[in-house]
């Protein structure tokens, strides 16, 4: 029997609309040939499971959420070459074979039991059930591990996380090319290489193209070619100084997830009146360092630097200011004369929980090694 009409009798038995002379003849095919038997009751396993997983949810976005998933743990690299070769139309051609081989691994364990109950089969009856598992399980191992290969065969980045000695924050400056300001110091403890990690946990490299000691103040460039890159600013910088008392909040990366603080400007100047910098009262931990100091009104007006020692809950910035300097430096370089804040302002009119929502993607963990 071909294949469609198999699909399609299967279809027809498992649904309840054969004739009563189709069903017997049906059945006596599959008691005399144990393939057919076999491909038979996989395909009416196949049919119930996705009927029994779609009253909980569509099988599309299932599908989505495997591609996702593979694509997560570095099963897949969504970049694709500049020129379309061997390894993108191969990965065109297993991609849902993976797909689906990996769903119905997934959805089995969980409807197996209601199947039983529901259906009354006996232990014994269960074994085409048990090898249809397996078979999916090793399918899916089976082209996960082929698709690496031929990544890896032609030369297609395959990503693996990097576990840095430490972690600060940076924000983005100009969205149109990829810059992101962070503090000097952070620059400088990664020696070797610099990555940064956006909010979805995705990492990319990045290259110092400016750093400043005295003002601790750097700016870095996102190199990697498979960064999309991301619409306007939706925050401006200040070019004036901070108002005394004036209210603030920041986003930053003193652990794996961004973390909110507010606080105030309580001193226009720094420590021994340093008027790089301006004086907040706030909290921050190791890994706030470079995160943007944000107005109510969605400004940016400075940049965490260092916190006091000696004084609990006082919290040095760097003023904005020092920003527009740095650009002014930065275009000076052969390559980088592009460089400029691009921003849309739109945070005015937001409350603070959309504000946050809003802002998150530009802000990034700063790794190195």
């Amino acid at each position: 029997m071909e294949d469609t009409l198999l699909i399609d009798a299967a279809e027809r038995f498992v649904n309840g609309e054969m004739s009563a002379e189709e069903k017997i003849y049906f059945e006596d095919l599959r008691k005399n040939n144990p393939e057919l038997d076999q491909a038979v009751v996989e395909q009416i396993f196949f049919l119930g499971q996705l009927d029994n997983y779609s009253n909980t949810k569509n099988f599309k976005s299932v599908l989505t959420e495997v591609e996702n998933k593979l694509t997560d743990e570095g099963f897949i690299v969504r970049e694709q070459p500049k020129q379309p070769g061997k390894v993108v139309s191969l990965w065109s051609k297993y991609r849902k074979n993976i797909a689906v081989a990996a769903s119905i691994a997934g959805v089995v364990s969980l409807c197996v039991a209601t199947i039983v109950s529901s259906t009354g089969h006996k232990e014994q009856n269960l074994t085409p059930l048990v090898k249809i598992i397996k078979d999916a399980s090793d399918k899916t191992d089976q082209l996960a591990a082929k698709v690496d290969v031929l990544v890896a065969a032609n030369g297609l980045p395959v990503k693996t996380p990097i576990n840095s000695k430490f972690r600060a924050t940076g924000f983005m400056i100009d969205a149109g090319n990829n810059f992101i300001v962070t503090n000097a110091h952070v620059v400088n403890e990664a020696a070797h290489s610099l990555i940064v990690e956006n909010n979805k946990g995705e990492q990319y490299s990045a290259k110092a193209v400016y750093v400043n000691i005295a003002s601790d103040i750097a700016i870095v460039k996102i190199t990697d070619t498979s960064f999309k890159q991301l619409p306007a600013l939706p925050y401006s910088i200040r070019r004036t100084g901070a108002e005394l008392a004036e209210p603030i909040f920041m986003l930053g990366y003193p652990k794996q997830e961004v973390v909110y603080g507010e606080g105030y400007v309580s001193a226009k100047n720094g420590f021994l009146m340093d008027t790089v910098f301006c004086q907040l009262s706030t909290s921050a931990n190791e890994g706030n360092s470079g995160s943007p100091v944000v107005t109510k009104t969605g400004e940016v007006i400075g940049i965490i630097s260092s916190s006091e020692t000696n004084a609990e809950g006082v919290v040095f910035a760097i003023k904005s200011a020092n920003i527009y300097r740095a650009i002014d430096s930065v275009r000076k370089q052969k390559g980088n004369e592009n460089i400029k804040i691009n921003a849309v302002p739109v945070l005015k009119k937001l409350n603070r929980e959309q504000q946050v929502d809003k802002i998150q993607p530009y802000v990034f963990m700063i790794k190195g090694n």
